[in-house]
């Protein structure tokens, strides 16, 4: 999503984890997706890296709010909390649900920390760290997607109104549609596909 708010034209190919191709290895040894090869002396393969490295391409919606670098370090921290401590509780969470544990409520709980935080944010404005959208937004939207899923009744009952609004206005947009789309798989076809050139 972030290369594509960048509008900055990557080539994109497709592939699944269980058939990592030898050239991704060769790229990068952690073996995890997303890889970026910038050039041949710069590989990134964190999605958060990438994200800063496209916008700071281009950012033509201001999502790094460049006038003010308090609220870029405060979206940095709110992402890193969610990116160690609230992945670490999903996890435990979605494994409490599959397997039928009775941690269930105990570990959405601990979820539920920074959930709220959220909420509060939300009550006050539109967005995570204010009126417009900013990298905040769309680094922390996949964990809290994969949060509503997990009990997906409780969810839609719960005391969050201001996160589903945000989460839902997020799901049906335009960018994270087009974000979503699968692409055929480059060990089968051979094809890369131009990203965010639009």
């Amino acid at each position: 999503m972030g290369i594509l708010l960048a509008k900055q034209p990557v080539m994109l190919r497709a592939i699944v984890l269980k058939n990592k191709p030898d050239e991704m290895l060769q790229l990068s040894n952690k073996g995890t997706v997303p890889v970026l090869v910038v050039d041949e002396s710069q590989v990134i393969d964190e999605s958060l890296d990438i994200m800063l490295w496209a916008l700071s391409q281009s950012d033509p919606d201001n999502l790094l709010y460049k006038e003010n670098t308090e609220k870029l370090a405060e979206m940095l921290s709110l992402i890193n909390r969610f990116d160690n401590e609230f992945k670490e509780n999903l996890e435990k969470y979605k494994c409490a649900k599959r397997y039928h544990e009775k941690s269930l409520t105990d570990n959405r709980k601990q979820c539920e920390t920074l959930i709220i935080e959220l909420e509060r944010r939300l009550e006050q404005h539109n967005f995570i760290i204010g009126e417009t959208l900013s990298l905040a937004d769309y680094a922390i939207l996949p964990f809290v997607r994969q949060f509503a899923r997990v009990e997906r009744q409780w969810y839609l009952q719960s005391p969050y109104p201001s996160l589903q609004r945000w989460l839902k206005t997020h799901l049906q947009s335009k960018v994270f549609s087009k974000a979503m789309t699968k692409f055929p798989l480059w060990l089968d076809s051979g094809e890369s596909f131009l990203i965010g050139s639009d």
